[in-house]
Formats: C-alpha cells, structure tokens, sequence
C-alpha cells in the first residue's frame, strides 16, 4: 500500500518503541526514589497546561469533521468548555458542559 516491505514498517514500529521505552525510562527509571529539584517539579506542574491546548486546538480550530473549516458548534463547545472549567475548577465538569455545548449547538444549527 505504502511501497514499503512490511519488515521494515515492523522494524520501524518496534525501533521507535524501543527508544520511546529508553527515553521514558532515562527519566523514571534512573531516578528511583531520589527527590526531584524543586526548579524541575516547579515546571513540571506546568506541563498539562502547555500540553493539552496544543492538543485541543486543533480539533477546535481545524476540525476533521468539517473537511478543516471552523466550525462554530465546536467553538461554542470549548468556551463552554473553559468557562465551567475555569469557574468549577473542574475536569468532569468541563467535559460535561464541552459535550453539552458541541450537541446543543449542533442541534440548534442542524
């Protein structure tokens, strides 16, 4: 399909795997039980905000679903989305009004 043997699609899975693995485990597992600098946990804890907009946005933005093309129903859904989770502080909460949000919008539109 891709004019690649499939020895070398497997090779390269299992190459990346591994480095994922050793990557992972540099961090984790050579550490052990030894306490992190307070710097390192300082921005680790920054980590998931920085993280999950670059993962949302797109899908908000340049949805799939719509052939790329902004969709409003989707940005209703993420303000309602970050305006319960900033005034919950909560994820679920969030999520819940995110879906909400998109299927309300949706079939109000059609």
């Amino acid at each position: 399909m891709n004019g690649y043997p499939d020895w070398l699609v497997w090779g390269i899975i299992a190459a990346l795997g591994v480095g994922t693995f050793f990557l992972r485990y540099s961090f984790l597992g050579f550490l052990g039980e030894r306490q992190l600098p307070e710097w390192a946990l300082r921005y680790l804890r920054y980590t998931p905000v920085a993280v999950l907009p670059g993962l949302v946005a797109p899908l908000v933005l340049w949805p799939a679903a719509t052939g790329g093309e902004t969709n409003p129903a989707r940005l209703v859904a993420a303000l309602a989305a970050l305006g319960v989770g900033v005034a919950t502080r909560n994820t679920l909460w969030a999520i819940l009004a995110g879906l909400a949000g998109l299927y309300l919008s949706l079939w109000m539109v059609g």
